[in-house]
């Protein structure tokens, strides 16, 4: 073979090569984009038939996984890559995967569990895995969570399965626990009294279901007073931070020695 032929076969093969490579890039361009249009659609369709949003969120995130694969298996093909060859190297890959990643693949078992039991979705106010927060998404391996004090946090699904899961926002009222510990010779019906007059006149305290003041105990400091009103979810720190001041004010115009307000050891 001459010269000349070995650099017309060279530019040739680089000519075919670099067609190839360029039409691999336009597919992977253009399939991402159509496999975003597609998750679009698929959120948008179930969003207008009122499918919950974390239902949407994580199946568009599996079958938004799914068109991906396909696509690389495709653009492997267009290659002249034998793709069974590559579903089954992909099939053994993903046992060994599989066995190496046994935690993230148990996160995602117990996210699609999650979907079916339902403890919580989007929106929600919520203490799971020892983080309190709103949740903001379901993902595939990990519930994504807003703390209180605006702290993005990822829980792993298979620690929030596996934990106890409190959902604060699926009953509508819920109940506010103070306990008010005050000093000897205050009169504990007198105080009850007061106090319940004082929280009731709370703004967003429960009507229906009115405060309950009780002498919780008789300590050696003097009676323990619990007091728990009930307010609408919404407005839960509202009332807690009313109820502490109606506590205070309370003892100050009956002329007490300030009260100490005992803390309960309860997610909020």
């Amino acid at each position: 073979m001459d010269l000349q032929s070995i650099q017309t076969f060279i530019s040739t093969t680089a000519a075919e090569v670099a067609m190839k490579v360029l039409a691999a890039i336009a597919f992977w361009i253009v399939g991402r984009w159509l496999i975003g249009r597609v998750i679009s659609l698929i959120q948008a369709g179930m969003s207008r038939n009122h499918v919950d949003s974390t239902l949407t969120k994580y199946l568009g995130s599996i079958v938004a996984v799914t068109l991906n694969i396909v696509l690389v298996i495709g653009i492997l093909g267009y290659f002249g890559i034998q793709t069974t060859s590559f579903a089954a190297m992909l099939a053994g890959a993903g046992v060994a995967i599989g066995a190496a990643w046994s935690g993230l693949l148990g996160n995602f078992a117990a996210g699609a569990f999650m979907l079916v039991l339902r403890p919580f979705k989007v929106g929600d106010f919520v203490s799971v895995g020892g983080v309190v927060g709103t949740v903001r998404e379901l993902g595939l391996f990990g519930t994504t969570i807003t703390t209180p004090d605006n702290v993005m946090t990822i829980v792993g699904n298979g620690k929030i399965f596996g934990d106890t899961i409190q959902n604060f926002s699926v009953l509508p009222v819920r109940r506010v626990e103070r306990v008010a510990q005050l000093a000897n010779g205050v009169n504990p019906l007198d105080a009850i009294q007061r106090l319940k007059a004082a929280v009731s006149a709370i703004p967003n305290v429960s009507t229906d279901m009115p405060p309950e003041v009780n002498l919780l105990d008789l300590k050696a400091e003097g009676p323990q007073i619990s007091v728990r009103p009930y307010t609408h979810t919404d407005h839960y720190w509202q009332v807690y931070f009313d109820t502490n001041a109606a506590i205070v004010r309370v003892c100050t115009e009956a002329g007490w020695p300030t009260p100490a307000i005992v803390q309960i050891h309860r997610a909020a």
